[in-house]
């Protein structure tokens, strides 16, 4: 038996460190080609005419806040369509309309679209307007976001050739101090927008488009096959068939667009469970054809390595299942020669470390201060590995489900609420939370047995997984309890 937890361990840790080390080629690519900008023109010959979709569903504290903003666009009027892609079916039908009459009436051309029903979700709200839209580029906002009057100027002029297919900017936070929860979130899309997006885009290998917040050419989406259903992330669908098509896209890490992060936990978990799911399904769908692509190799590793690496969440949650009867096996003293090698897996911590403080390093003056909350990301990331998990598998398996949007709040500063609210999860208490507290119990049994056994190397890694199905667990329950709207 003890071979046999030796053994998923070492396997498991295996897997965490393959993925995790990736964080060094990062940042090696990060520091390589850190110099390099995107290249704009300073002026365009000729303003194109700009579609921007705004899908929506049931987005009653938001959808004027973003109707508002997009209005706002430095843009001339003549050249600018609004389409506000309202599958909704509550009083936020009636605010969308009521907004839209309010704007056409100051001259803007914008719209209203409904559909019978919601075939396809996001994707076929998308494909259902494109059909109609009148832009030659297609800019795309969800209801959470609210753009900078500059955004156009600021993304068209990286259309400099007839190949570039797709302009993203990089996310900012809103609501990036309301909690603890939030600044986590913040750490974790720093990471992926600082360092993945811009180090890969930089460096040559494909990058995708983050759903909202980008601007597409119209012929690109087109060419590419429109947008597709299929899968839960129908963002990162289109973006690879687009790139294996010949389209090339540009990453602006300058150009930011403010967002509101989920500040109630049952959200935030939703919204993960949907891009992890969403991806694995994508990465099966796609990645024959990376393979069978002509790339260089380097792009299709790195291909791989994107599409696949939330296969890590199983693993994170067998690593802290077995990380308590390994203080036990420890304690024995029978394999020191094999837990002295295991020492070398530290390195894929360091490279995470180092990966989310170049992210806060580059683009904040108080870096300093936001790294320290580097171990409650970590934790964090361990809790939500059940949650995860459970995406990760279901998308292996083909099971299907809806997409399930995630509740936006208008929360902006630390004043607001989420509590009272429509939209929020069920108060139901699923079992995957009272598994998280089980988890919680039992990774408790390994901080106390390291202590008890003065496996001080140990303890750090017993504590994260400790707190981290702690507080998970825990938020789930008070979030999902609190008051909410009827």
């Amino acid at each position: 038996m003890e071979q046999f937890i030796l053994g998923a361990y070492v396997f498991s840790l295996s897997i965490l460190f393959l993925f995790g080390s990736h964080g060094f080629v990062m940042i090696y690519y990060y520091f390589k080609n850190r110099d390099k900008r995107p290249v704009g023109r300073t002026v365009m010959d000729e303003l194109p005419n700009v579609t921007v979709q705004l899908p929506v569903y049931n987005e009653l504290y938001v959808v004027e806040r973003l109707i508002d903003a997009v209005c706002t666009l430095d843009y001339p009027k003549d050249k600018l369509e609004i389409q506000v892609l309202d599958d909704s079916n509550d009083e936020t039908v009636e605010v969308v309309a009521a907004a839209v009459e309010a704007k056409k009436a100051e001259g803007y051309d914008i719209v209203q679209v409904r559909r019978e029903n919601r075939v396809g979700f996001k994707a076929g709200a998308l494909r259902h307007g494109m059909a109609i839209a009148k832009g030659e580029f297609i800019a795309i906002f969800d209801a959470d976001f609210v753009p900078r009057p500059n955004f156009l100027v600021d993304t068209l002029k990286h259309f400099t050739n007839e190949r570039i297919g797709m302009v993203q900017t990089r996310w900012e936070h809103l609501n990036n101090e309301f909690s603890l929860l939030t600044r986590a979130q913040g750490i974790a899309l720093d990471g992926h927008f600082v360092i993945e997006q811009q180090v890969r885009n930089k460096s040559g290998f494909f990058i995708n488009f983050n759903g909202t917040a980008g601007v597409w050419r119209r012929s690109c989406i087109e060419d590419a096959g429109n947008w597709q259903d299929d899968t839960l992330t129908e963002d990162l669908d289109l973006s690879y068939r687009a790139q294996l098509k010949g389209w090339n896209f540009v990453f602006l890490n300058d150009v930011t667009s403010p967002a509101e992060l989920p500040s109630e936990i049952n959200a935030l978990k939703s919204q993960q469970f949907r891009w992890t799911k969403g991806a694995i399904e994508t990465s099966k769908k796609i990645l024959p054809r990376v393979w069978k692509a002509k790339l260089p190799l380097r792009v299709k590793l790195q291909s791989t390595v994107h599409l696949t690496n939330n296969l890590v969440f199983p693993f994170i949650l067998l690593t802290g299942i077995l990380n308590v009867p390994l203080v036990f096996i420890k304690s024995t003293g029978r394999y020191e020669t094999f837990f002295a090698f295991m020492s070398v897996f530290v390195l894929a911590f360091i490279s995470s470390f180092l990966f989310y403080l170049y992210s806060q390093k580059d683009v904040y003056p108080d870096w300093k201060k936001r790294i320290f909350l580097f171990p409650l990301f970590m934790s964090g990331s361990m809790g939500f590995s059940v949650n995860n998990t459970r995406a990760v598998l279901e998308g292996l398996f083909n099971k299907k489900s809806a997409f399930i949007r995630t509740p936006k709040f208008r929360i902006e500063n630390e004043k607001d609420t989420w509590k009272n609210k429509k939209y929020r999860a069920s108060n139901k208490i699923s079992l995957a939370v009272l598994f998280e507290i089980a988890l919680a119990v039992y990774c408790s049994v390994g901080v106390v047995a390291s202590l008890w056994f003065l496996e001080i190397a140990a303890l750090p890694f017993q504590l994260l997984f400790f707190l981290g199905f702690g507080l998970v667990g825990y938020l789930s329950i008070r979030h999902a309890l609190s008051p909410q709207s009827a």
